[in-house]
């Protein structure tokens, strides 16, 4: 077994032909026996940087690979769940940093780790495995639980298992948070999200959707109501232009997760119509992020007449870039599956202005940026290149930016939440906020993140939660 990893090739399944006439998931899948084949490429290592370095759950990575190598899939599915709450999520849509950090990539091709990890779950969930984890005993403490994204069901599965009473509460009228409404349905179909949403609700843990905190329930009424609180909102505040732009409000002009969450309430039905479309209209999308490439794939199937994506830094290498050496996650470009599909791509341009015609957005006006670099090689800072400017045609424009942090009133006023420098929710090592009770996790401390990382701070956050009830139940 020991030269697999280079006897063995590594096989990566690809994506669907003609999937821009649907939204459902693009990813092939191998088979059972390729499954197997690709585990035995695991070299077993002593120290498994994947594990260590790379996974953020710290997932036990190689002796789920040895169980599915040798036809253990139960054994694989329990090794698995001892660390990752939802494989299902994180093997659709994680980046796969255990991949850049698995030592088999160093002479050859790293483990397809995440395509394994899809395998595992989806063969418990077809097999029955994945049974609600009811606990034996109930500690008769309450816990309120406000968002339900990744970090948010994460807490809540945790703080359930360990007896005590959870309630969701979502502002939307379906839960998921990202999950739902900002992950497209062609990279996480949310029939996955509501398969795992029942086994929790059959594990006990309570959903009430449609109530926003702050408004419909005042904070300090649920501070009363609930033992603790755990705030898991993300960051919810879209970066705009900045206000000096002209043409920044133009009709045409739209925040990336309005157009993204718009597109999903339509496939479940929450909505009848689009309330943002791409159809034959010439889309230029600004930001070169995964959400941005998540609009791209999104104009595409709607009949976007073109697409263009636009991003301020430079282009990245596209190999890993020197001042990331390995087992860090790599500087270097990454090409999508909806870049794949039919998208102009620029680096290194600058928003000057957009135009307006006929009362909406008909066009924007780049200038090419000159990036200083710093010792390590990666961009430092930029000037806009003397008369390089020029224009992009676009009467659809998707602002793909990023976040700027939390909102500020409402629930986080009304709780009295100190907020930090970044504006998101200020926490100590124990995730617990300035006020008694009150926790916060996910996105909403961090700033914005991977799904992979809100899981594991709402775990964690949890473990916190649970430490201070049971102190409580001490006394």
């Amino acid at each position: 077994m020991a030269t697999e990893f280079i006897d063995t090739a590594r096989r990566d399944p690809g994506y669907r032909e003609g999937r821009t006439a649907d939204f459902m998931e693009v990813e092939q899948r191998l088979d059972a026996p390729a499954i197997k084949e690709q585990a035995s490429r695991c070299i077993g290592c002593g120290i498994p940087f994947c594990h260590g370095a790379g996974c953020p759950l710290e997932n036990l990575i190689p002796e789920f690979n040895r169980a599915v190598r040798e036809g253990r899939m139960r054994d694989a599915y329990l090794i698995l769940s001892e660390t990752s709450p939802f494989p299902e999520f994180t093997s659709r849509v994680c980046p796969a940093l255990c991949e850049a950090s698995c030592c088999a990539g160093l002479p050859s091709d790293a483990v397809t780790i995440r395509q394994i990890e899809y395998a595992i779950i989806e063969n418990a969930f077809a097999m029955g495995y994945v049974e609600p984890v009811i606990p034996a005993v109930r500690t008769g403490m309450r816990v309120a639980v406000i968002g339900s994204g990744p970090s948010g069901l994460s807490a809540a599965e945790e703080l359930n298992r360990r007896g005590h009473e959870v309630v969701v509460f979502e502002r939307n009228v379906n839960f998921g948070g990202l999950l739902r409404y900002g992950i497209p349905d062609f990279k996480l179909g949310k029939s996955v999200v509501e398969r795992r949403l029942d086994v929790m609700r059959r594990a006990g843990v309570q959903f009430e959707g449609g109530v926003e905190i702050g408004s419909d329930i005042s904070a300090e009424y649920l501070r009363r109501k609930f033992d603790a609180v755990a705030v898991c909102v993300g960051t919810q505040v879209p970066r705009g232009l900045h206000p000096d732009i002209p043409g920044n409000s133009l009709p045409g002009v739209h925040f990336a997760m309005d157009f993204l969450s718009s597109q999903n309430r339509v496939i479940s039905g929450e909505s009848s119509a689009l309330s943002i479309s791409a159809k034959d209209k010439k889309v230029l999308v600004i930001g070169g992020g995964d959400t941005g490439s998540d609009c791209v794939g999104t104009s595409i199937r709607q009949g976007a007449a073109s697409v263009t994506q636009v991003e301020i830094m430079p282009e990245p290498p596209e190999e890993r870039h020197a001042s990331t050496p390995w087992p860090d996650w790599p500087y270097r470009k990454r090409t999508s599956s909806s870049h794949m599909e039919g998208c102009t791509r620029l680096w290194g341009v600058n928003v000057k202005k957009l135009d307006g015609r006929a009362g909406r957005v008909r066009s924007a006006t780049f200038s090419l940026c000159d990036w200083e670099l710093d010792a390590l090689g990666r961009p430092k800072s930029f000037k806009d290149r003397l008369g390089s400017e020029f224009k992009i045609e676009a009467d659809l424009v998707l602002l793909s930016m990023g976040f700027t942090g939390v909102e500020k009133n409402g629930l986080v006023e009304q709780l009295g939440i100190q907020i930090g420098p970044r504006s998101t929710l200020s926490v100590d090592s124990s995730f617990a906020t300035n006020m008694e009770g009150v926790f916060a996790g996910g996105d909403a401390v961090s700033g914005p993140s991977l799904v992979v990382r809100a899981l594991k701070s709402g775990k964690d956050m949890a473990a916190c939660i649970d430490n201070r009830l049971k102190k409580i139940i001490r006394h």
